[in-house]
């Protein structure tokens, strides 16, 4: 995978804890700034808006200006990708603890 292709990974954009910090104040918000957002954070706000730019570039930031400030909103539906893959490895392993349960069971028997 090139480099361009993996910031565009829902995955590789919310392996960062600063980035999946953002994603949660942005589901708890409408609408944010950037200088609030950066308010939450112990870095500067480029530092902010460069892990901005690797959620957008994964469709998972939107944003629009507003005069001369720049707000942020959450794009949930990307998050979409993580869930089915989620929920295949959950299925996968409901099966495999119920058959090891009924193997547990015949042997006590």
């Amino acid at each position: 995978m090139s480099e361009r292709d993996q910031l565009r990974d829902v995955f590789a954009a919310i392996a960062d804890p600063t980035r999946r910090r953002l994603i949660r104040l942005l589901a708890e918000a409408k609408e944010t700034p950037l200088h609030e957002l950066t308010a939450h954070f112990q870095m500067g706000r480029t530092a902010v808006s460069k892990h901005l730019t690797i959620l957008r570039e994964a469709g998972l930031v939107l944003d629009r200006k507003a005069g001369r400030e720049t707000l942020f909103r959450l794009n949930a539906a990307p998050l979409r990708e993580i869930q089915d893959w989620v929920a295949f490895y959950s299925q996968f392993w409901s099966a495999n603890l119920l058959r090891l349960n009924q193997l547990l069971e015949e042997e006590e028997e």
